[in-house]
C-alpha cells in the first residue's frame, strides 16, 4: 500500500484554502481519492481516464508527484473514476456526513476495508479489542490501521471516543484483555480515585455546564492508556497514529484560533487528553512534523483549558508529569539543535520552539500543584498610591518599557498559583532549564519583546522556568541598563528645562570613618526628595581620595556598610555560629531607617550588579519575594528550634504530660535578658497538647519568623523595593535565584577562573611563579579556596555564571621577599612578589588568606 504522507503534508499546507472551499474533512477524502487514483487505480482493465492508473496510456508517478498532483486535480474537480470494486455499496458512515461529495463518497472508498466495521463511529476499550481481536485472527492488522486513520484523524469522532459511559471491556470481552490488564485496572481505580472523577458525564451536544470541576473530563484516562499500551506494541499501529495526527492538528488549529471551539464545547479539551496519553510523542517519528503540528493546536488553547489540563495532569502522578515535560523538552531540544539561529534568524521566531514553550509552563504549574504547595502566608504588599498626572515617561510614549509593578502570567492567575507557592514542587525547577535553548537565546532582543512587543512577539521571559539563572540575569542587566540611562536622559531634559547642571548618576560622597551616617542620611534624603535618583548608576566618592569609581570603589563601598551593618557589636543581627548565618535581632535598639538603609544597599548590589557578601537564611528571600515564614523556613534559619518542634510533633508518647508545654514561650533580649511571650492570649494558663500541637507549632513559627521581627523586616523590605520595585526581578526569579544574584554561587570552579584571569606587571600565564601558584590552588582543600577567594574579592562565593565569569588580575609586587602577598578586593586584584621556590609561595599566600581579617585586604 502506499504511504499517504506526502499527500498529509501537502493537505497541511493548504489546509486554510481547503477549508474555506469545502469541508475539510470531505476534502481530506476526496484528495486521498485522486491519490489512489493516480497511484493504484480503478482497477478496471478497460479504463479511460488519463487520470487513473488503470488506464494503458497512463504514465506511472512516486509518491510525492502523485500527492502533487492529486491536488491539483481536487482544484481542477476533475474525472473521479469508481473503483470496479463493490466498495461504493458499503453503508455510510452517519457520523460527519458531507453533501459536498458525490452520494457514492464514503469512508470505505479511503480505506477499503475487509471486514464491516462501519458501525464504528467512535472509539471505545471494548471496540478496540474487538476490532484487534479480528485483526489478530486474520493475521492483518489493516482494517486496525484504517480504524485508527479514521477516528484519530477526525476531532469530532475523536472528542466522543473513549467516554467513561461507555460499557467496560472487561465485562464483554475477558478475552481481548491485554496480557497486563488486570495491572492496569487496579491502576484505573487508584487514578480514578486520586482524580475523584465521576462516571457519568455529558456529551458534547447536551451544552456547556458552567460550573465543572476542572478536574472532570469524560474521557476514560484508564481505559486510554490501556489501549495505548495494547497498540503501540504493534508496528502498523504506530505508523497510522503518526499520520492521523498530521491530519488531525492543522484543523484544530484552525478550530481554536477562529472558531472558539473549547468556548462552545469544553470536551473539546478530550482530544488533547488523548493524544497526550501516547507514551511515545517523544519517539523520532513524531518529532520532525506530527508532535510540532499538535503542540502549536494546543498553544491555541484558551487559557481556561491550559489551566484545566494544567489541573488534571497534577492528579496524574510523577511518571506520567516527567513524561509530559519530556516530551515537550526533548520537541525544543531537537529543533533548536537542528536549526541555526542567529541576530536575523531569531529562535523566538521559530513557531515549534515557542509552542512547545508555552505546551511545557502547563506541565510546569502542573508539577507545582502535585508538589508541596502553600498558597496563603502571603506577605503583604504596600501599594503605592496612583498619581493622576503623566509622567515625562507617559509624555514620551514609553510607559511601556517602564511599567510600574511585575505582570502576572495569564495562566498563573487563572490557576491561583505562584512559582513562589511552591515549597517542594513535584518536579525540581531545574528540570525545567532547557540548556539547548539558553545558548541561543538573544537576550537584548527577547528583552525587547518582553518590554514592548508582549503582544506581537514570544519572549522567553514570559516563560522563566525556562530560562536558566545566568540567562535571566542578562535580561535584568538589560533592564537594570535602560533604567540607568533613561533616569540620566531624563535628568539631561529636565537641566535643559530649568538650566541646572545635569546630574546623571546617583553620587554618594562619605567619610571612610562615618560611612553609616553617612550613606544613610544621603540614601534617606534622596528617597524622599527624588527615589528615582535611585535608580542611576552608582558613583561613590571617598572623601578626601582621589579616583574615579569604575565598579571598584562602590564594591569597596558596598563591603564596608556590610562589614559594619553586620557587626555583633552594632546588635542589628544576630549570628548563629553553627549556621554562619544572620537574622533580624527582634531586641535591637537601632532605628528602622538603618534596616532601610540595609534593604537599599541589597537593592542597589543588584541594581548595579555587585556581588556581597551576606548571609542570610533562605526565608529572608522568599520573604522579600512576598512569602510569610512558615515551619520548613525554620530548618535553615533556626536549625534547633526547628528540631524541637519536629521532634514535638512526632512525638507519640503524652506530649501534656511529658512535655509540660504551655502557649507560653520564652527567649532572650539584647541584653540576654529572659522575655515572655503568650501566643495566645493567657497562654501560661493553656497547655500543649496532642490535639493542639499543630498550632502551636505554627503560632511559635508565625511568631519568630514574622510578628518578632515585624518592624525591622517591613523597614528592611522597604528599602530594598524602593530600588526593585519596577524591575522584573519578582516575576524572573526565585528566591534561591535572588540570593544567587545578591551573593553568588557557592560553587567554585578554579580551573574556569585560571583560564580567566589576567596577568600585569611583567606576569603571564607562562611565568615559572604563576605556575606554581595555580598548582597551589588546585591542591587547597574546599576552605582553603574560599579563604583564597574571600581574600582576593572581599566574598566566597563565585558571581552569577560561575568563576569564569570573575575578572581577576595578578599583579607583580616585587621581587622574592618576605612579605605576604596583598590584594585590592575592589578591582579583584592579587598583588602577588615573585617568590623563589614554590614552597615559599604557599607558606606566604596561606598565611595570608588565613590571618587577612584586618590587614592585607586593601
Amino acid at each position: 500500500m502506499h504511504s499517504l504522507q506526502p499527500v498529509s503534508k501537502l493537505i497541511y499546507m493548504l489546509s486554510v484554502p481547503i477549508s474555506v472551499s469545502l469541508n475539510r474533512a470531505a476534502a481530506k477524502h476526496l484528495i486521498e481519492r485522486y491519490f489512489r487514483q493516480l497511484t493504484e487505480g480503478c482497477g478496471n482493465g478497460d479504463c479511460t481516464n488519463e487520470f487513473c492508473a488503470s488506464c494503458c496510456d497512463f504514465q506511472p508517478l512516486d509518491n510525492n508527484s502523485a500527492a502533487a498532483k492529486a491536488l491539483e486535480l481536487f482544484k481542477i474537480n476533475a474525472k473521479l473514476c469508481n473503483p470496479s470494486k463493490k466498495e461504493s455499496d458499503a453503508p455510510h458512515s452517519s457520523a460527519n456526513e458531507n453533501t459536498h461529495l458525490d452520494s457514492k463518497m464514503s469512508d470505505t472508498d479511503v480505506f477499503p476495508q475487509k471486514e464491516d466495521f462501519s458501525d464504528v463511529h467512535y472509539l471505545t476499550e471494548n471496540s478496540v479489542y474487538r476490532i484487534l481481536s479480528f485483526c489478530e485472527e486474520k493475521g492483518d492488522y489493516s482494517a486496525l490501521v484504517r480504524i485508527i486513520g479514521r477516528v484519530f484523524s477526525s476531532a469530532e469522532v475523536l472528542m466522543k471516543s473513549f467516554r467513561k459511559d461507555e460499557p467496560n471491556t472487561a465485562e464483554n470481552h475477558d478475552s481481548c484483555k491485554p496480557p497486563d490488564a488486570d495491572k492496569h485496572e487496579k491502576q484505573s481505580e487508584q487514578t480514578s480515585e486520586k482524580m475523584g472523577a465521576s462516571s457519568a458525564a455529558a456529551l458534547p451536544d447536551e451544552g456547556v455546564n458552567e460550573t465543572f470541576d476542572p478536574c472532570e473530563v469524560t474521557v476514560d484516562i484508564c481505559a486510554v492508556r490501556r489501549v495505548y499500551d495494547r497498540l503501540l506494541t504493534i508496528d502498523q499501529a504506530e505508523a497510522a497514529f503518526v499520520n492521523a495526527l498530521i491530519y488531525l492538528t492543522p484543523n484544530m488549529e484552525l478550530d481554536l484560533e477562529y472558531l472558539d471551539v473549547y468556548e462552545t464545547n469544553p470536551d473539546y479539551l478530550n482530544i488533547f487528553i488523548i493524544v497526550l496519553e501516547n507514551s511515545n510523542l517523544h519517539s523520532p517519528e513524531y518529532l520532525e512534523v506530527a508532535l510540532p503540528q499538535f503542540c502549536k493546536a494546543m498553544s491555541k488553547l484558551p487559557v481556561t483549558a491550559l489551566a484545566r489540563l494544567s489541573k488534571l495532569w497534577s492528579t496524574y502522578g510523577l511518571p506520567h508529569i516527567r513524561r509530559m515535560m519530556e516530551t515537550f523538552q526533548q520537541l525544543i531540544t531537537f529543533t533548536v539543535v537542528s536549526n541555526e539561529y542567529d541576530s536575523e534568524n531569531l529562535v523566538n521566531d521559530d513557531e515549534t520552539v515557542v509552542a512547545a514553550t508555552q505546551c511545557l509552563k502547563v506541565a510546569f504549574y502542573a508539577s507545582i500543584q502535585a508538589g508541596d504547595v502553600d498558597v496563603e502566608h502571603n506577605e503583604e504588599d504596600e501599594e503605592d498610591p496612583e498619581s493622576d498626572e503623566l509622567t515625562l515617561h507617559e509624555l514620551l510614549g514609553e510607559e511601556r518599557l517602564y511599567m510600574k509593578g511585575p505582570r502576572v502570567d495569564p495562566l498563573e492567575r487563572e490557576l491561583g498559583l505562584r512559582p513562589i507557592d511552591s515549597i517542594k514542587p513535584l518536579i525540581p525547577f531545574e528540570d525545567f532549564v532547557n540548556e539547548s535553548l539558553n545558548e541561543v537565546v538573544e537576550m537584548d532582543k527577547d528583552f525587547t519583546f518582553f518590554k514592548v512587543n508582549a503582544e506581537t512577539k514570544f519572549s522567553f521571559q514570559s516563560c522563566p522556568f525556562i530560562l536558566n539563572v545566568i540567562t535571566k540575569s542578562q535580561g535584568l542587566y538589560y533592564d537594570n541598563r535602560i533604567r540607568m540611562y533613561s533616569e540620566r536622559r531624563l535628568t539631561a531634559l529636565y537641566s535643559m528645562v530649568q538650566g541646572q547642571q545635569p546630574n546623571p548618576y546617583l553620587k554618594l560622597k562619605v567619610r571612610r570613618d562615618h560611612i553609616i551616617d553617612d550613606a544613610l542620611v544621603r540614601l534617606e534624603m534622596i528617597s524622599m526628595e527624588n527615589p528615582s535618583d535611585l535608580k542611576k548608576q552608582l558613583f561613590v566618592e571617598f572623601e578626601g581620595e582621589q579616583g574615579v569609581d569604575e565598579g571598584g570603589v562602590s564594591k569597596e563601598f558596598f563591603q564596608l556598610v556590610l562589614e559594619e551593618i553586620f557587626n555583633p557589636d552594632i546588635g542589628m543581627f544576630t549570628y548563629d555560629d553553627n549556621t554562619k548565618l544572620f537574622w533580624f535581632n527582634s531586641s535591637s535598639l537601632e532605628n528602622e531607617a538603618q534596616y532601610t538603609l540595609v534593604g537599599l544597599v541589597l537593592g542597589l548590589a543588584i541594581y548595579n550588579n555587585c556581588i556581597l557578601d551576606v548571609h542570610f537564611p533562605m526565608v529572608v528571600y522568599r520573604k522579600l519575594m512576598g512569602k510569610k515564614g512558615a515551619f520548613l523556613d525554620l530548618s535553615d534559619s533556626h536549625p534547633a528550634l526547628y528540631q524541637s518542634l519536629k521532634q514535638l510533633l512526632e512525638y507519640t508518647g503524652n506530649v501534656e504530660k511529658d512535655m509540660m508545654l504551655t502557649f507560653q514561650i520564652s527567649h532572650t533580649d539584647l541584653f540576654g535578658n529572659p522575655v515572655l511571650y503568650d501566643l495566645k492570649e493567657q497562654g501560661d494558663q493553656m497547655p500543649v497538647t496532642k490535639e493542639n500541637r499543630q498550632e502551636f507549632v505554627d503560632l511559635y513559627t508565625e511568631y519568630i519568623l514574622n510578628k518578632s521581627v515585624e518592624r525591622q523586616f517591613k523597614a528592611f523590605k522597604k528599602g530594598f523595593l524602593i530600588v526593585t520595585n519596577e524591575s522584573p526581578l519578582k516575576y524572573l526569579f526565585r528566591p534561591e535565584e535572588v540570593e544567587l544574584l545578591i551573593c553568588g554561587s557557592r560553587k567554585l570552579d578554579f580551573e574556569a577562573l585560571e583560564k580567566t584571569t589576567e596577568y600585569d606587571g611583567g606576569y603571564s600565564k607562562d611565568s615559572q611563579i604563576i605556575k606554581d601558584f595555580w598548582e597551589t590552588i588546585h591542591s587547597f582543600g574546599e576552605e582553603q579556596k574560599r579563604l583564597f577567594l574571600q581574600f582576593t574579592t572581599g566574598t566566597d562565593r563565585a558571581p552569577v555564571g560561575g568563576l569564569g565569569k570573575l575578572k581577576m588580575i595578578i599583579a607583580k609586587n616585587g621581587s622574592d621577599t618576605d612579605r605576604l602577598p596583598t590584594s585590592h578586593t575592589c578591582f579583584n586584584a592579587l598583588l602577588l612578589p615573585e617568590y623563589s621556590s614554590k614552597e615559599k609561595l604557599k607558606e606566604r599566600l596561606l598565611k595570608a588568606i588565613t590571618y587577612a581579617k584586618g590587614f592585607g585586604m586593601l
